[in-house]
C-alpha cells in the first residue's frame, strides 16, 4: 500500500531554516509530479511549490527566492528546503504525489498526513 509519509516540521525562530521530507512508501510503480502543500486553521490548502518527473519547478510566490524544492527519484522522496523562515509560513505542511502505485493502476493523487511548521517572531 502506497503512503506519503513527511518529516522535518518542528519549531525554528523566524530567519531560520528546515528542512522537510516527503518519502513514498509502498514502493509505487511510477511517480509523476510532486510538491508541498501547506494549510492554517479556517483557510483553503495552498500550494507551496511542485516539482515534475523530469524535476522542472514551479513556486508560489511566497516562496521564491526561500525555499527551494527537490527530490530524489531512486528514494522515491521530495525535500523542501526552507530559508529564512517567517511567521507567516507557520502552517501544516503537505506532501501530495501524483503516482501509479502498481503497474496496472492508474495515476492518483496521494497526500501525506502533514508535518507542523512553527516560525516564532
Amino acid at each position: 500500500q502506497v503512503q506519503l509519509v513527511e518529516s522535518g516540521g518542528g519549531l525554528v525562530q523566524a530567519g531560520g531554516s528546515l528542512r522537510l521530507s516527503c518519502v513514498a512508501s509502498g514502493r509505487p510503480f511510477r511517480i509523476n509530479a510532486m510538491g508541498w502543500y501547506r494549510q492554517v486553521p479556517g483557510k483553503q490548502r495552498e500550494l507551496v511549490a511542485t516539482i515534475t518527473g523530469s524535476s522542472s519547478t514551479n513556486y508560489a510566490d511566497s516562496a521564491k527566492g526561500r525555499f527551494t524544492i527537490s527530490r530524489d527519484n531512486a528514494e522515491n522522496t521530495v525535500y523542501l528546503e526552507m530559508n529564512s523562515l517567517k511567521p507567516e509560513d507557520t502552517a501544516v505542511y503537505y506532501c501530495n504525489a501524483d503516482l501509479r502505485a502498481t503497474l496496472t493502476a492508474g495515476v492518483r493523487t496521494y497526500w501525506g498526513r502533514g508535518t507542523q511548521v512553527t516560525v516564532s517572531s
